[in-house]
């Protein structure tokens, strides 16, 4: 009987009442406390694994920070995860809302990148950190938990659970508000720690000899493995049964000790172990001719596993030659179907080019153990670079723009369509002795990007160590740059109609705003967070006379190249009928867009100001309310009678409404963009707005209440749809602003 050296009686991680340490490196008091609650967690609610997510500063990317009960292989995959992600801790804080998945069908249906990539049983629980309701504490911190439970949990969680899984995120929360308060907030460490979770109770002598007595009674073998897969405990028995030495069982993958155990069936066995904490059964058989059983009984320190011989349903196949195994680890054909898997999955979201490099460096770099990466593509016969990952930005601007006529390693695969793979720094020199190896690698892999049946660009895998690379890596490696290069062929080409939709949308809005007297204003515009297309927002100021203007801001429905040209033509529409009753205006504006059938339409709300009557006239179509905060007051809704969307009847009529202008007064346009928070009503967040705007002070310049506005919109969940906003002021006597 064996144990892995160094996890002996003498070495056991500290007693329950100690706190778990976390993983080596990790300093300060904060992350400690942070581990420390996380492992508290965890126990509390009953769940199996635990995860800590916190964000960027941007606010735009979740990191996994700590994790409790998981693999480090399973882990690393979802270690960033983009804001935009269709993946429950990224729904949870975007939208600040609980997502519960009470099992595999749920999670298949709910989340399918999820429920492809971990086909197993487990329920899952994913919310945003919120500190107490305190008033320094009202804004959320952007961090997440996720929760999973075995997968004999229950569809619903109970009344317990639940208010364990809220208790833990307000603890988290409210520790990170305050490290945050003490100015030293708590940043994500560059891999996630991996926590140990409490041992069990150090067995007395007598109680240690009775369970090894125990154990040599049991007919068969039996092993233990940790939570990442490695054998720490296998008896002589299971050694022999197994046909290899204990010296080579301990401490290795059963996988790569075993090559006749390298098949994605018997990894994916252990893999749903692992997640579902459910027993499993399977058989195989070794090369040594006999069928084997293997049990395993998981918790949430590891993998029991009991192997017996049984008799052979039909005939035995015959022994398999051993294949010699690699001096270096490399993927088993289980974890290169595991990664595939999580990188086709992940790439079928990609829009952007961005989105494909991040998603690549997110898999390839930790799961293959290599330290960096680098994507580049063929533009005007030459080599440019659109992403990194482990390179300074230094390094990569002496590479970016190398002429495709220059015979280099990263060249060489769009000429021939074939990959080069140098196991060291002596391999690479002896290919290409004229080119200058500057990155402080020592093996590299230069993979063709093949999209169509043609090179785009070069995918480029450094190793800080030497790294041979054995025939069934070169497979692996080979077939991921073509998953990444059709990726980043539809990416680029989607970026290139994206920024011609882009372009003529903000070639149609008003490149500067009319100077009128007396009137302070302020306009912006943002195109949305995330999404394929380009909306058709738009807004507009047109000077009638020294005190009269006439004011639009629409919204065409639909974010695509034909929404942005429909916006156009509706601006002209409206300039045309300028200085008629907004009624008319509305009216004339709706005739027109009919007769076009344009299949789209139009939400708009139009005003006429007359600064010397001090008047404002107001008529909508379909558009959010304004809203008018007069000197001294509170902003508030101006409830205009409602009037039919742009572009449906054109026998539609409008109605208008007067209200006071007088100096001081503040009239805010915007489209529901600004508004618009996922999961809330949108009166509720137009509510918002108008608080912020009472709560400024009346004389703030126009312009900074217009960055505030759109700031505001900014930090908050990722937005869906372009945002225009027009701010009006009738400056008080003697002063006068732009914005």
């Amino acid at each position: 009987m064996r144990h892995v050296p160094g996890r002996d009686q003498g070495s056991q991680p500290p007693e329950p009442s100690e706190p778990p340490e976390p993983a080596e490196g990790v300093e300060g008091a904060d992350r400690r406390a942070l581990g420390e609650a996380l492992v508290r967690a965890v126990a509390a609610a009953g769940a199996s694994v635990g995860m800590l997510y916190l964000p960027d500063a941007a606010r735009r990317v979740l990191h996994l920070a700590m994790t409790l009960g998981l693999a480090r292989e399973f882990a690393l995959p979802w270690s960033r995860v983009v804001m935009d992600d269709s993946i429950p801790v990224a729904d949870a804080v975007r939208e600040g809302r609980f997502v519960w998945l009470g099992g595999q069908e749920e999670t298949a249906r709910r989340y399918p990148r999820l429920g492809l990539v971990l086909p197993y049983d487990f329920a899952l629980a994913a919310a945003p950190l919120v500190p107490d309701p305190a008033p320094e504490a009202a804004e959320p911190t952007g961090a997440g938990l996720v929760l999973l439970w075995p997968g004999s949990h229950a569809p619903h969680l109970t009344d317990r659970e639940r208010e364990a899984v809220d208790s833990a995120c307000a603890l988290l929360a409210n520790h990170l508000r305050r490290a945050a308060a003490d100015g030293h907030p708590v940043q994500p460490p560059a891999q996630p720690v991996m926590l140990r979770p409490p041992p069990p109770p150090t067995p007395g002598p007598s109680e240690a000899a009775a369970a090894m007595a125990f154990i040599r009674r049991l007919p068969g073998g039996n092993c233990a493995l940790d939570l990442n897969g490695t054998i720490t405990f296998i008896t002589d028995d299971a050694a022999e049964l197994l046909g290899a030495p204990v010296s080579r069982l301990l401490g290795a993958l059963p996988w790569q000790a075993l090559p006749w155990m390298d098949t994605p069936v018997i990894e994916d066995h252990y893999r749903a172990a692992a997640i579902s904490r459910l027993p499993r059964s399977f058989t195989a058989a070794p090369p040594i001719g006999r069928y084997l059983r293997f049990d395993l009984y998981p918790d949430d320190t590891g993998i029991s596993v009991r192997i017996t011989p049984v008799p052979a349903a039909g005939p035995v196949p015959p022994p398999a030659q051993p294949r010699a195994v690699p001096a270096e680890p490399s993927p088993s054909r289980a974890t290169a179907l595991y990664q595939l898997m999580h990188l086709a999955a992940a790439l079928t979201e990609a829009v952007h080019a961005r989105d494909v490099v991040d998603h690549a460096a997110d898999q390839l770099v930790p799961a293959l153990g290599a330290q960096a990466l680098a994507l580049l593509v063929a533009e005007e016969q030459r080599l440019r670079i659109v992403g990194f990952r482990g390179y300074t930005a230094e390094l990569m601007a002496r590479y970016d723009g190398i002429p495709l006529g220059v015979h280099t390693a990263t060249t060489h695969g769009l000429h021939t369509g074939e990959p080069l793979f140098f196991a060291d720094a002596g391999e690479l020199a002896d290919a290409f002795p004229a080119v200058v190896i500057g990155d402080g690698m020592a093996a590299w892999a230069f993979l063709p990007l093949i999209a169509s049946g043609r090179p785009i660009g070069t995918l480029v895998l450094a190793y800080a160590r030497p790294h041979k690379f054995v025939p069934g890596e070169r497979a692996i490696l080979t077939s991921l740059a073509g998953l990444i290069a059709q990726a980043l062929d539809r990416a680029r080409l989607y970026d290139a109609t994206h920024q011609l939709a882009h372009s003529l949308q903000t070639g149609l809005l008003p490149h500067a705003l009319p100077d009128v007297p007396h009137l302070d204003v302020a306009a912006r515009y943002l195109p949305a967070a995330h999404g394929f297309d380009i909306g058709g927002d738009f807004y507009d100021l047109i000077r009638i006379d020294d005190t009269t203007v006439a004011v639009a801001v629409g919204d065409v429905q639909g974010h695509n190249v034909n929404a942005a040209a429909l916006m156009g033509q509706v601006r002209t529409a409206v300039h045309a009928s300028a200085g008629e009753h907004p009624a008319e205006v509305l009216a004339r504006t709706n005739r027109l867009l009919t007769d076009l059938e344009p299949g789209l339409f139009t939400s708009c709300v139009y005003a006429h100001i007359d600064l010397a009557a001090r008047t404002a006239h107001l008529a909508t179509a379909g558009h959010p309310p304004p809203l008018l905060r007069h000197a001294g007051g509170p902003a508030r809704m101006l409830h205009l009678p409602p009037g039919l969307l742009l572009g449906i009847d054109p026998n539609a009529s409008y109605t208008a409404v007067e209200v006071p202008f007088e100096p001081g007064t503040l009239l805010t346009l915007y489209t529901d963009g600004l508004v618009e928070v996922p999961g809330e009503d949108l009166e509720k967040g137009i509510a918002a707005v108008a608080d912020h705007i009472t709560a400024t002070h009346e004389r703030h310049p126009v312009g900074t209440l217009a960055d505030d506005l759109m700031g505001r919109a900014r930090g908050g969940a990722p937005r869906t749809d372009d945002i225009a906003l027009l701010l009006l002021r009738f400056a008080q006597e003697g002063r006068r602003a732009r914005g």
